[in-house]
């Protein structure tokens, strides 16, 4: 009889650390849903990576941050710096292969706008959690290359801009706790990660299935 009541307060107890785990994990997985809300990325996929490709990449990066600066500058939500990067989409490419034929290249350049899977990314004083975030995509040539990321939204890596507004004026006071200091959140940001990863996965395969199921052959 004793030994069934340790039996059922050791599990209960159990019980109880998994649940309020599960409860901080909600509760951190919303938080990052919210970074990922506001958040709009440059992301810059070079040629190759050899340091040719690689420093045209970063003067590519350059060209459009300095474009960026007067798109973004006065932008104040996140849908309303993805409805202006629509809007100037054509401007973007325009300025990315003129800057890779200014430097005596004729790779093909392409942008792109739309959500982007990414790792747990660190960024100078910030860390950004894993998932996917809407994104101003550049594929140089072959986009074989290491890549270059940054936030366009709030302008973070926009020198130039007018407003510069920070991470911390579109986010909520907990959500800027856990950017400004990963250290805190290493296993959750690793969880986070792990769980992107197999929602991905999962995605993928659904929508491989589903395609099998579609295809002539299947029926």
């Amino acid at each position: 009889m004793v030994g069934n009541i340790k039996k059922d307060i050791h599990l209960a107890l159990v019980l109880g650390l998994i649940f309020t785990v599960l409860l901080s994990m909600v509760s951190f997985e919303a938080r990052c849903s919210e970074i990922r809300e506001n958040v709009l990325r440059l992301h810059i996929l070079a040629n190759s990576d050899s340091a040719e490709d690689q420093q045209l990449k970063l003067k590519v990066r350059d060209r459009l941050l300095s474009e960026g600066a007067e798109i973004f500058g006065c932008i104040q939500t996140e849908q309303q710096a993805l409805e202006c990067a629509r809007n100037n989409i054509a401007k973007l490419q325009l300025a990315a292969e003129d800057e890779v034929k200014k430097n005596g290249y004729n790779y093909p350049v392409k942008v792109e706008i739309g959500e982007v899977d990414f790792s747990t990314r660190e960024y100078e004083n910030f860390t950004l959690p894993a998932g996917r975030y809407e994104a101003v995509r550049v594929l140089i040539g072959n986009a074989q290359g290491q890549n270059w990321w940054c936030v366009m939204f709030p302008p973070v890596c926009l020198p130039a801009a007018e407003d510069q507004r920070e991470l911390s004026d579109v986010l909520t006071k907990d959500s800027v706790e856990i950017i400004e200091n990963p250290q805190n959140y290493k296993i959750r940001f690793k969880t986070v990660e792990i769980y992107e990863s197999i929602k991905n996965k999962l995605g993928e395969w659904f929508a491989d299935s589903d395609k099998r199921l579609k295809s002539p052959k299947a029926k």
